[in-house]
């Protein structure tokens, strides 16, 4: 079973939506304008109700906090940030035929690093896969964690993220169970997971995945679904030549 919101983002036509961080661009798309600014930022709000509801103020926290170590070269030019859900069909798809060609190309030649960020939209399960990765994350194998996690994908609110499952998984990886089902047993990370699933709001993502190329210079490029390697590259390389 697909999950409608996964399925619509994941099966859209290429869709990359340039957004302007410090210097906009007129014209480029009908959605709300996303600004990069210095942190810490104060959200502005309407003076009256006629006003509407206030433009996301989008900081390097909506991008870099609240979601995964750094995988690849801390000081890698370019940023690859994804929101994902651990149940989406198209993440998963992501993971196998385009991900690994990231990894080999850009991530583990230094030009790219990647973040992973929660946004949990199908269920239940999605939530507790994301407790299981950062409570990984305390003991070093949050992309270990990740990574059995879709290779061990079999739909979505079919059971396979089960809190059963998910501790079969951290003894596979090595962790120590103990300190894994502590944390785990303890929600020890809701509070990380509410404020990724806010910045996914905030940058008004209604699907899974979705993603964001920032630049040397602060550029960032939004790429809607799970595109083919191509047109990551085709971003990664404008930016590597600024």
């Amino acid at each position: 079973m697909i999950h409608g919101p996964s399925l619509a983002i994941g099966a859209a036509i290429a869709s990359i939506v340039i957004i302007v961080a410090f210097l906009g661009f007129d014209g480029i798309s009908n959605e709300v304008e996303l600004v990069i600014q210095p942190t810490p930022t104060i959200q502005s709000t309407p003076t009256n109700q006629e006003s509407g509801p206030p433009t996301p103020t989008i900081t390097s926290d909506t991008f870099f906090a609240n979601g995964s170590p750094i995988l690849g070269n801390p000081d890698a030019p370019v940023t690859l940030v994804e929101f994902g859900d651990y149940q989406c069909h198209f993440c998963n798809v992501f993971f196998h035929s385009t991900e690994d060609k990231i990894l080999k190309n850009y991530v583990e030649t230094g030009k790219v690093k990647m973040i992973f960020k929660d946004y949990n939209i199908i269920g239940p399960d999605s939530i507790n896969a994301s407790h299981g990765a950062h409570c990984a994350n305390d003991q070093g194998l949050f992309w270990e964690y990740h990574d059995i996690l879709y290779s061990n994908w079999t739909g979505e609110n079919n059971g396979w993220a089960s809190s059963e499952n998910l501790v079969k998984f951290a003894q596979e990886i090595g962790l120590d169970m103990d300190e894994w089902s502590e944390c785990f047993t303890n929600r020890s990370y809701s509070q990380t997971i509410l404020a990724s699933n806010e910045d996914a709001k905030n940058l008004g993502i209604t699907g899974t995945p979705a993603f964001f190329v920032i630049g040397p210079e602060k550029h960032v490029t939004r790429i809607s679904g799970a595109q083919p390697f191509e047109v990551f590259a085709n971003i990664f390389e404008i930016e590597l030549k600024k």
